[in-house]
C-alpha cells in the first residue's frame, strides 16, 4: 500500500540490491532506544527459492514486545551489504556483513528516528522474560462475551482470495456490522504493529456492544492471497467491496446498519467506497488523509529532517529531487515507462547517467503513482451517510494541522458529519510524547481510551438509534 512506503521509501535510506554470499541463519542485537531504554531484537534469514539473485526471505522478532514473526517486505543483498524493509513498521535496515560472517553492523531507521544496530549470530535463542515485556494492558484474555468465525471468500476483480475473522455478538441476529480496513503497507487481521494489536482491540471493543466486526488479511498476509507489486488503493478497495458483498449475504448481518471503518490509507477506501455504494450506513477514518499523498509525503519528509537537524538547503534540495521524479511519471504508465520516464528526470535533473538509484526506485510503483495524484477529499465529498474522522494531534504520519481543513471543507456540506480531535494522541491513537513511529513499540496502550470511547458511543449511535 502506499502511505507506509512513502515514508519508508522517501527516508532515502540504503540501496536495493543484488547477489552475494550467505548471511543465512538467525541473527539478533539490541537496539538502544531514548531515554535508556533497550529493545532485543532476532532476525530470522533464508534463502527465497525461485527468487531473483540476491533477494532473501525474512521475519523478525521483538521478543520483549511479544511480537514474533513480523514480516519484513523486503529483504536483499548486495555484496556484503543487507537490507531490510518493513513498511508495516515505516521502518528499514541496512548493516554491512564483516568479519568471518559473524558480525552485522549498521542503522535502524524508523521514521524520523535512527539508531545503531548491531548483529550477531544467534548462538541460543534469544528469548525476553516476562519482566523485560513492556506491559500492554489491554491484551485480550478469553472467555469472551462473543462468537469468533473464521471466515474467506473471493474477490474475483482482484483476483484475490482473503481470509479473516468474524467476532458476532450472541444471539441470532440480524447484527449491526462494521468491517475494519487497515492502513498502508501489508497487514493482518489484527493490524499488529510493534508488539500492538489495534484491530483486535476494536473488535472485542465493539462486539461486546452488540455488533459484528469483520478484520481481515491484507493480501499475501494470513491466509489471503492475490497480487501485490501491481496493486493500487483502488484494488485494495474493490476486496472492501468483496467483503461488503459477503457480510451482505450473511443472514444474521443487517445490510441497513453496515459500516466501515479505516485507519490512515484504510480511511481513504471508507470514502472511496462509501462515495458511490449508497447502501453504507456510516464510516469511520481514523487518522486518515483528506489531501493527495503528494502533501502527506512531503510533511513526513519536513517532520524527519527536522527531528534530525537537515539543513533547510539539503532538505530543499532532496524535495526538488523527489517532486521532479514524480512529476516525470503517471498512475497510467506501465512500469517500464514509469520506470524509463524517472531514470531520464533524475539524469537531466543531476547531469548523470546512471538513473534513479536503487533507494528511490519504489517512487516508480504502481501503489505510489496513484496515490501521489489522488485526492481523497474529492470521493470524501460525495459521501452522504454519516462519517467520524479522527485527528491525533501528535499524528506526525498524517499531521492534523495539514489534514484538518481538508477534512472540513471535503465534508462541509455533509450535516451527518464529525471531527474530533484528540489532544496527545498519535497515529494510532496512543498517547505519545513526541508521536514519532519509533515511539510506538514502547507505548503500553494499543488505543487510547478516550479514543476507545468516543469512537465506540458514535458507531453505537449510528447503529441503535
Amino acid at each position: 500500500m502506499a502511505l507506509a512506503r512513502l515514508l519508508l521509501t522517501l527516508c532515502g535510506m540504503g540501496t536495493a540490491l543484488a547477489a552475494p554470499p550467505s548471511p543465512a541463519g538467525d541473527w539478533q542485537g539490541t537496539l538502544a532506544l531514548p531515554q535508556g531504554q533497550s529493545l532485543p531484537l532476532v532476525l530470522h534469514l533464508s534463502l527465497r527459492a525461485g527468487a531473483p539473485q540476491g533477494e532473501w526471505s525474512a521475519t523478525l522478532d521483538s521478543p520483549a514486545q511479544s511480537a514474533f514473526g513480523l514480516p519484513v517486505q523486503r529483504a536483499t543483498l548486495e555484496g556484503q551489504t543487507l537490507t531490510l524493509d518493513l513498511p508495516g513498521l515505516s521502518a528499514r535496515y541496512v548493516g554491512t556483513l564483516s568479519g568471518p560472517d559473524n558480525i552485522l553492523a549498521g542503522t535502524w531507521s524508523q521514521g524520523s528516528s535512527s539508531f545503531p544496530l548491531r548483529m550477531t549470530r544467534a548462538t541460543g535463542m534469544a528469548t525476553a522474560t516476562e519482566s523485560a515485556a513492556p506491559s500492554r494492558p489491554q491484551t485480550l484474555h478469553p472467555p469472551f462475551p462473543y462468537r469468533s468465525e473464521d471466515v474467506a471468500f473471493d474477490n474475483p476483480s482482484g483476483p484475490s482470495h482473503l481470509t479473516g475473522t468474524l467476532t458476532l455478538p450472541q444471539g441470532k441476529g440480524p447484527f449491526p456490522a462494521v468491517i475494519l480496513i487497515t492502513g498502508s503497507g501489508l497487514q493482518d487481521r489484527d493490524e499488529t504493529i510493534a508488539g500492538h494489536k489495534p484491530f483486535l482491540l476494536w473488535a472485542d471493543t465493539l462486539t461486546r456492544q452488540g455488533i459484528a466486526v469483520l478484520r481481515l488479511d491484507d493480501r499475501q498476509r494470513g491466509g489471503s492471497t492475490g497480487p501485490v507489486t501491481t496493486a493500487t488503493t483502488e484494488d485494495f478497495a474493490s476486496d472492501i467491496a468483496a467483503a461488503l458483498r459477503f457480510m451482505r449475504h450473511r443472514h444474521d448481518i443487517d445490510p441497513q446498519r453496515t459500516g466501515l471503518m479505516g485507519h490512515s490509507e484504510g480511511g481513504v477506501i471508507a470514502a472511496m467506497i462509501a462515495a458511490h455504494d449508497r447502501q453504507i450506513s456510516f464510516i469511520v477514518m481514523l487518522e486518515a488523509p483528506a489531501v493527495p499523498g503528494r502533501q502527506i509525503m512531503l510533511a513526513q519528509r519536513h517532520w524527519a529532517a527536522a527531528a534530525r537537524h537537515v539543513p533547510d538547503a539539503v532538505s530543499h534540495r532532496s524535495d526538488v529531487l523527489v517532486e521532479t521524479v514524480l512529476d516525470a511519471m503517471t498512475p497510467q504508465q506501465s512500469q517500464k515507462a514509469a520506470e524509463q520516464a524517472a531514470n531520464s528526470a533524475w539524469n537531466r535533473l543531476n547531469g548523470t547517467q546512471s538513473g534513479l538509484p536503487d533507494s528511490l526506485h519504489d517512487l516508480t510503483l504502481p501503489a505510489i503513482r496513484f496515490y501521489d495524484r489522488y485526492d481523497p477529499a474529492v470521493a470524501l465529498s460525495q459521501v452522504s451517510c454519516p462519517v467520524l474522522a479522527t485527528l491525533g494531534s501528535k499524528d506526525r504520519q498524517v499531521p492534523p494541522d495539514l489534514n484538518r481543513p481538508a477534512l472540513q471543507k471535503a465534508l462541509s456540506r455533509n450535516p451527518h458529519a464529525r471531527i474530533v480531535e484528540f489532544p496527545g494522541l498519535n497515529h494510532l491513537l496512543q498517547k505519545a510524547e513526541t508521536g514519532d513511529v519509533s515511539e510506538y513499540a514502547l507505548i503500553e496502550n494499543d488505543i487510547d481510551p478516550s479514543a476507545l470511547k468516543a469512537v465506540t458511543d458514535w458507531i453505537r449511535t449510528q447503529t441503535h438509534p
